[in-house]
């Protein structure tokens, strides 16, 4: 039998992995790291291809595929979102990814998505937080206290300085879940049991709730003068989180326009809504918060380069280290016209 070449050996990295690399690296260390290749990307956002994600809906959740390319490497991530599971006791959010050299079409990395997801979107609020809230935030309100909301809260602690957070789900036992896992960490928390109570004195307020239907779990007076809103629960066509009113007088920020017209909070408004890019904000090309009073949204639904410069990270992380196997992933025959010899050659 042929042996495989080092090309058609790909890293994998199991979800066992990636919790091992993680915790080698730091939870913390891992969001700063992850925000820096993140505004390292999207310091080059007009090298990549760019495509709102490619869904496939049904009557109980939605699988997408989220492409892009730098030129040079390429990058996928299969995602599904479907909030059912949760009552099945399985994860409303799974996810794998590729990445592959342009020049060869060979893939390079293949990596379990689902923990990575977590945490490059948490990274993702702290790089809005960061260029968009006032450099004083301290106190954060995390809205939906399931999967994202400890990655959420560590982030916007290891990047943003905040030092308390307050937590609010519907579910109490979620609220206590998030609670326990956030012991230690250095943030003074407090639950909270209304809307009401949780974004009292908050300075930005995070949304992470997984229901698909146009819900509206922020009114408009609850949101004060100079608060910066990070709107980043599982995002589809027919759902959203905050009142219409708050998107009218908030300014609006967004990762990529046609996708988060579809999918974000401002498919409640007109089509031409002004919105700023993110990327554009962080190169200089357009302002971000203009004054201390001024609300900012960032209208977050998630883009295929965060993933890309995920999966770039992982890639950089994992050389050297004990934290992923090779997978004989990759036919390759001795002659590449062969591909029939080489599978008679393999015959028992």
């Amino acid at each position: 039998m042929t042996t495989p070449s080092k090309l058609a050996l790909v890293p994998f990295v199991s979800v066992d992995n990636m919790m091992r690399l993680t915790h080698h690296i730091g939870i913390e260390n891992v969001m700063r790291d992850l925000t820096d290749y993140i505004e390292d990307d999207f310091a080059r956002w007009e090298m990549f291809d760019k495509t709102p994600r490619v869904g496939s809906h049904s009557e109980v959740g939605v699988i997408e595929l989220m492409p892009t390319s730098d030129g040079e490497l390429y990058g996928f991530k299969y995602v599904n979102g479907h909030p059912k599971n949760m009552k099945e006791g399985l994860q409303t959010v799974t996810g794998f990814g590729v990445l592959a050299d342009v020049y060869s079409g060979y893939p390079v990395l293949l990596s379990e998505m689902t923990l990575l997801t977590a945490l490059r979107t948490a990274a993702t609020s702290a790089v809005a937080t960061k260029h968009l809230a006032r450099k004083d935030s301290k106190t954060m309100a995390m809205i939906g206290n399931g999967s994202q909301s400890e990655f959420q809260c560590l982030a916007l602690k290891a990047v943003c300085g905040i030092e308390n957070v307050r937590l609010f789900d519907i579910d109490p036992a979620a609220t206590a879940k998030a609670m326990a896992n956030l012991a230690g960490s250095g943030l003074k928390l407090t639950a909270c049991k209304t809307i009401e109570e949780v974004v009292s004195g908050a300075d930005v307020i995070t949304t992470a709730t997984a229901d698909k239907d146009m819900q509206t779990i922020l009114t408009d007076n609850l949101v004060g003068a100079g608060v910066h809103i990070n709107a980043i629960g599982g995002d589809c066509p027919g759902k959203t989180e905050l009142h219409r009113d708050i998107v009218a007088r908030a300014s609006v920020f967004v990762e990529y326009p046609p996708q988060t017209r579809i999918e974000g909070e401002i498919q409640q408004m007109d089509p031409d809504h002004p919105v700023t890019e993110l990327w554009q904000v962080m190169t200089g090309k357009a302002d971000g918060r203009r004054s201390a009073s001024e609300v900012t949204l960032f209208d977050g639904v998630g883009f295929a380069i965060e993933d890309f410069s995920a999966l770039r990270y992982v890639h950089q992380q994992i050389k050297g280290t004990p934290f992923y196997k090779d997978l004989d992933f990759v036919a390759d025959p001795d002659d590449p016209r062969d591909l029939f010899g080489m599978l008679q050659r393999a015959k028992p």
